[in-house]
């Protein structure tokens, strides 16, 4: 009868944990959804704002803006956007890898969410920052972020700023990427930043020549136009990729407490059969210790 009381034990933990698992699938799945909407409404206007600036390029003669201009040495500066909390499958575990096997180990870093800081300092990294970011992401929490890489890098302190950070593809799907942030590069400039499919080069975008920018006319001029849009550029590409992660995020974790839910339950259902298949050998076997003793007795 111990093995008994172990297996009801087991059942009632179980179940505790299941309603635990399937509260935090329901919070999951309305934060989910809310960051989602707000991942997917952004792409829109961060691909807008990519296209207006390669029309800017291409009528500027010369007069580049700092940010788009190369660097001498080879300091890096690396943003790592992961979660603040777990629970959410490998999502974080598969940043971090990326992380380590593309960027050597000589960068500094900058960190958004506890979970990248910590791996990060056990791995010994050299961390310059760490920034958190509330839920839902609002944009000028962000801009500090990209304000102060763009600081760092107008300054000369580093050549090149890369973002890692997760894409959203769908609910089951994301995937870790390291993107180039600073110097914007010309090829950059052309690319499809809807962040579906963005580690695919489709080639560059001539917009300067269609008819839906052809006809654009910057005043005072290109150049002054291009000053103050490269700074909203970079800032608006920084909050599309963490908007990606927590997008990610979300969506990760929700699938991970519904396989734990569903998890749980079959536990559940296996411990509840082995219950029942004790308990009724050990009904058996009292009855036959009863009708022996009854034998026994005549």
């Amino acid at each position: 009868m111990a093995n008994l009381r172990d297996i009801r034990r087991r059942i009632k933990s179980v179940k505790n944990t299941a309603q635990i698992t399937k509260a935090m699938q329901l919070v999951a799945a309305s934060k989910m959804k809310k960051a989602q909407d707000q991942a997917m409404s952004g792409r829109s206007y961060a691909d807008l704002l990519n296209k207006v600036l390669v029309s800017l390029k291409e009528q500027t003669t010369g007069e580049d803006h700092p940010l788009l201009h190369e660097h001498e040495g080879d300091k890096e500066l690396v943003i790592v956007i992961s979660s603040d909390k777990g629970l959410c499958g490998a999502l974080n575990t598969n940043l971090v890898r990326l992380v380590a096997e593309e960027t050597p180990e000589e960068s500094t870093y900058v960190t958004v969410g506890n979970k990248g800081k910590q791996t990060l300092a056990r791995m010994k990294r050299n961390l310059l920052a760490d920034f958190s970011i509330d839920d839902p992401v609002e944009f000028l929490e962000t801009k500090q972020i990209s304000e102060f890489a763009m600081e760092k890098f107008l300054s000369g302190e580093f050549a090149t700023v890369k973002v890692a950070f997760t894409n959203f593809i769908n609910t089951i799907s994301q995937e870790a990427m390291l993107e180039t942030l600073l110097p914007i590069r010309p090829i950059d400039l052309g690319r499809d930043r809807d962040f579906v499919g963005v580690g695919k080069d489709p080639g560059p975008v001539d917009v300067g020549h269609t008819p839906e920018f052809g006809g654009y006319i910057f005043e005072p001029t290109p150049a002054a136009v291009l000053d103050s849009t490269v700074p909203q550029y970079v800032n608006y590409q920084l909050y599309q990729m963490i908007l990606e992660s927590r997008a990610s995020e979300h969506s990760a974790r929700m699938v991970a407490m519904k396989a734990a839910t569903d998890n749980a339950e079959q536990m559940i259902k296996d411990l509840t059969l082995d219950y029942n298949k004790q308990r009724q050998a050990a009904i058996t076997s009292e009855l036959l210790e009863i009708t022996t003793a009854m034998r026994a007795l005549e």
